[in-house]
């Protein structure tokens, strides 16, 4: 096996150019694991600890360039205002010394569609993009193009993850969780719910309860219009029990799941029935609060 060394981007790009099939290793918290069970021994690891500019992250006022290596730690202590969703995910991932080490950008190289970030990633609009990188220049995936199905994503073979674009939130995020134990565990299932009142939509992310993570697009489609036309957005009055219920169900029927040994596929499907309810609840009653002191 290889062990490609590289101590700056260019580097990096031209030594994944040269080794197409180089395991890109940063955190480890997913490759270490597969490396030591055997289930995966690649041609060459390609450690990208030395570039440090994966590690930084930057916003214009608008939109978060979140590198590729920047630690859920960071996220957590860091972004929590900017992005709200996505630190509250990464505040599930594993034990201390795996959001310390783990990231968004492995995250999504692992494309599992267990994976913490993905939902709510997905929920925080369809103006997150991927900044992928070649030799052969650099590209802007959307969030919802990029992934392909189980464990894989659109990334050529020859490209890196170098960031994710993020826009600030405008409005209040959630995100929940369902596993076998309160800590360290792998989701049985979760959502991401984010309210977008600068457009008027709102954004959705179901994770590890299909082949690869999805937004409820009928389920936004159907809140959207329930806001517009109840002239919600100005209000910020309740949405009613019977609102709340059917977003729920929505939610629950644009999944499709398996049986497996964290759940079975009716558990997952009524997991997230109850966790589009109670995010939902929580993220409107946090914006009427808003619109209300604002008042």
């Amino acid at each position: 096996m290889e062990f490609l060394r590289p101590a700056t981007w260019d580097e990096a790009l031209a030594a994944k150019a040269e080794y197409p099939t180089a395991l890109p290793l940063s955190g480890g918290t997913d490759v270490m694991v597969e490396l030591n069970f055997d289930v995966h021994r690649p041609s060459a690891i390609l450690d990208l600890n030395r570039v440090t500019e994966l590690t930084a992250w930057s916003d214009d006022g608008g939109v978060v360039r979140l590198g590729a290596a920047v630690p859920y730690a960071r996220i957590i202590a860091e972004l929590s205002g900017p992005l709200p969703g996505l630190a509250l995910a990464a505040r599930t991932v594993g034990s201390p010394q795996i959001r310390n080490r783990g990231s968004v950008g492995g995250n999504l190289g692992a494309a599992s569609p267990a994976g913490d970030s993905h939902p709510a990633l997905l929920a925080a609009g369809r103006d997150v993009f991927v900044e992928a990188a070649s030799v052969r220049g650099t590209r802007l995936i959307p969030i919802d193009d990029f992934y392909t199905g189980v464990k894989r994503n659109c990334l050529a073979a020859d490209e890196l993850i170098r960031a994710v674009r993020v826009p600030v939130a405008d409005g209040p995020q959630q995100f929940s969780k369902i596993g076998t134990r309160n800590a360290m565990v792998i989701a049985v299932c979760a959502f991401g719910f984010a309210l977008h009142p600068r457009n008027g939509t709102v954004g959705t992310g179901i994770g590890s309860a299909a082949p690869t993570p999805r937004r409820a697009v009928e389920a936004e489609e159907y809140l959207r219009g329930v806001l517009a036309e109840r002239g919600l957005w100005e209000t910020g009055e309740p949405l009613g029990t019977e609102v709340v219920r059917r977003f729920g169900e929505l939610v629950k029927a644009a999944a499709s799941p398996i049986d497996d040994v964290r759940g079975t596929a009716d558990y997952r499907r009524h997991a997230l029935a109850v966790m589009a309810r109670r995010t939902l609840t929580w993220t409107w009653n946090d914006y009427g609060k808003q619109i209300r002191s604002a008042a």
